[in-house]
């Protein structure tokens, strides 16, 4: 019998026992109706879904002008400093129902000055699957792939200038604020671009264009499928190859050739050179330190050979 007393109370107008004032509460505004993008069941909502879920790593194309893959940046911290350095972006994708804070702000801000970079609002579940479940803070930015030139492109980008190129080669170097720093200094003094393997290195990733400074908008990186064919590419246009080791015959100061056309191989600070790429080179020479320091990681390695070549040829 209580049950159906119950059953027939409900059907009663005006408050009930226990219902806490739920019918005044339905009454209250519920805030301003939030963007199409953020309804769920909307049609934008969807389309703003299924953008998100286009966002995935491909495999780099092979070949002359490769591409390497997308990459996100996640979390407001290293957005915004990847915005203020001007690291290239294609999209800057924003947590529905943010917290608005300074980094947010400032991101929307710095995206929308430098043009091109859609802004794009994605549920948080969307940017928890494209960062893997990264801590992304509701801040995801994505940067296109990197437009590697061809190795030939930079000796022939100097020759058509009626200038001998210097270029730097990095043989086994894997940290992207190395390749950044080699990026920059090969700008600084006249250098006429970077080549990197294509396998079991650094890339063009937002850490290089960070460390570059924005010398990456300046200066081209090839990538080379084969180290050696590509330095005996080099020789066969003319172009002495100098490998930097710490038991070079000579010290850089004593090498004319650096005065000429060159191409500087700088290996990974642990191993240095690979047997094959140092049989390569014409010349090994080596850096003086009389501090007694061991090895130079490659972007101040790569910096002091590149000085030495402008004095010279200066």
């Amino acid at each position: 019998m209580a049950a159906s007393n119950n059953r027939r109370m409900s059907g009663k107008k005006g408050a009930q026992v226990g219902s806490g004032g739920q019918r005044r509460k339905g009454l209250e505004g519920k805030g301003p109706t939030p963007p199409a993008e953020a309804r769920k069941g909307h049609k934008k909502n969807r389309i703003a879904g299924a953008k998100a879920r286009q966002v995935q790593r491909r495999p780099a194309p092979k070949g002359r002008g490769a591409k390497a893959s997308s990459e996100l940046v996640v979390g407001r911290n290293s957005v915004v400093e990847a915005l203020r350095e001007g690291v290239p972006a294609s999209m800057l994708y924003v947590q529905q129902f943010i917290d608005n804070d300074e980094r947010v702000r400032e991101a929307l801000q710095l995206a929308g000055e430098r043009g091109g970079i859609h802004l794009m609002e994605a549920p948080r579940p969307e940017l928890d699957r494209m960062t893997n479940g990264l801590n992304h803070q509701g801040l995801v930015l994505q940067v296109p792939p990197y437009e590697y030139a061809h190795p030939e492109d930079l000796a022939n980008a100097a020759y058509d200038s009626g200038v001998d190129p210097l270029i730097v080669v990095l043989d086994g170097v894997t940290d992207p604020r190395n390749l950044g720093a080699v990026v920059r200094s090969v700008s600084a003094f006249g250098g006429h671009g970077v080549v990197v393997p294509e396998r079991r290195a650094a890339g063009m990733t937002a850490g290089a264009w960070k460390t570059s400074a924005g010398a990456a908008a300046r200066t081209p990186v090839a990538r080379a499928t084969n180290l050696t064919r590509t330095l005996e590419a080099y020789q066969k246009a003319g172009i002495v190859v100098v490998g930097l080791a710490a038991d070079g015959d000579a010290e850089i100061s004593d090498l004319p050739a650096l005065g000429g056309p060159v191409v500087i191989v700088v290996g990974s600070e642990g191993k240095g050179l690979s047997r094959l790429v140092g049989e390569t080179c014409d010349h090994l020479v080596r850096i003086p330190m009389p501090g007694g320091t061991e090895s130079l990681n490659a972007g101040v390695a790569a910096g002091i050979v590149l000085y030495e070549a402008f004095r010279q040829r200066s």
